[in-house]
C-alpha cells in the first residue's frame, strides 16, 4: 500500500545526529500509526552518515536512502527526496529536529484542512520556542527575514524553518521549478508556490535552536541575498510559468 506520508530528511555529514533522528521519527510513526515512509537524502557525507543509515534501511523497509553522489547542497537534497516520495503528503524536517516530529501532525493538519503548503514557524507564537538562538542570531534571522519578504514579497514570518509539507501535486510543481540548490531555496520554493496560485498555510511550531546549525548569517547569507536576486530574474524571463509536464526527477 502506497505510504501517505513522505517525510525527506537531507543530510551532511550527520554521522552525530542522523542515528538519534531516524529513532525518533520511527518512533513517532509507530506512535501515531503514520503510514509513512522516510527518504534521506544522503549529500556527498564524507562521515558515515550513509552506512549508519544503511543500518535502519536494512531494518525497517519504512526507510530509505537516496545518495547525490556529490555534495550538492541542502536545496537539491530537499528536491530529491520529494520528487522521489510516494506519499499523498511530502514533508522535510532537518536532521536536528529541532520541531520534534510530532510536530508534523500540525503541518498535515493544515493540509487536510485545503492547504497546498504548510510550512513551519519559529515566529509565529514564540512562546513555543524551547530553545531560543543567541541574540545576535535571532538579529541576523530577522533582518535577513525582513529584506526576503521586501525583494520577494513574501508574506510570512519565518521562510526558513526546515519544517516544510505540500499536498504532492503541489510539490511535484514546485520542486520541478526550483533552481537554487543551496541555503536561499526556502524563499525560492515559496516564490514558487505563491506564483502558481497554491494555498500556503504558516503554522507555528515548537522548535528548539540546535548550537550546531552550519549556517553563517554572514557568509551564507550573503550568498542567499544573491540568489534571491537569481530568484526575481527567473521570474522576469518565465522561469517559473513553464509547463512542468516534461521535466521528469532528477536522479542523484
Amino acid at each position: 500500500m502506497a505510504p501517505q506520508y513522505t517525510i525527506v530528511i537531507p543530510a551532511y555529514n550527520e554521522s552525530a545526529r542522523i542515528g538519534r533522528a531516524l529513532a525518533e521519527v520511527l518512533r513517532t510513526l509507530d506512535e501515531k500509526h503514520w503510514n509513512a515512509e522516510v527518504l534521506v537524502v544522503n549529500d556527498g557525507s564524507t562521515d558515515n552518515t550513509a552506512a549508519i543509515v544503511a543500518s535502519f534501511v536494512a531494518k525497517d523497509p519504512r526507510v530509505r536512502l537516496l545518495q547525490n553522489g556529490a555534495n550538492r547542497g541542502k536545496g537539491y537534497s530537499v528536491r530529491n527526496g520529494l520528487l522521489h516520495g510516494s506519499g499523498n503528503i511530502v514533508m522535510f524536517t532537518d536532521a536536528d529536529l529541532s520541531s520534534p516530529m510530532p510536530e508534523a501532525e500540525r503541518l498535515f493538519a493544515a493540509i487536510r484542512d485545503g492547504a497546498d503548503v504548510a510550512i513551519g514557524s519559529r515566529w509565529l507564537g514564540t512562546s513555543r520556542q524551547t530553545i531560543h538562538q543567541p541574540l545576535y542570531r535571532q538579529f541576523f534571522g530577522r533582518c535577513f527575514n525582513l529584506v526576503t519578504r521586501m525583494i520577494m514579497r513574501l508574506p510570512f514570518a519565518d521562510t526558513q524553518c526546515g519544517f516544510k509539507a505540500f499536498r504532492r501535486g503541489a510539490a511535484l510543481t514546485i520542486f520541478r521549478l526550483q533552481r537554487i540548490e543551496r541555503w536561499g531555496f526556502d524563499p525560492e520554493i515559496l516564490f514558487i508556490a505563491l506564483k502558481r496560485g497554491y494555498n500556503i498555510k504558516e503554522v507555528p511550531v515548537t522548535w528548539g535552536h540546535d548550537e550546531r546549525s552550519r549556517i553563517s548569517y554572514l557568509r551564507d547569507g550573503l550568498k542567499m541575498l544573491e540568489e534571491l536576486v537569481y530568484v526575481r530574474w527567473n521570474s522576469l524571463v518565465g522561469v517559473y510559468n513553464r509547463d512542468v509536464s516534461d521535466l521528469a526527477p532528477e536522479r542523484g
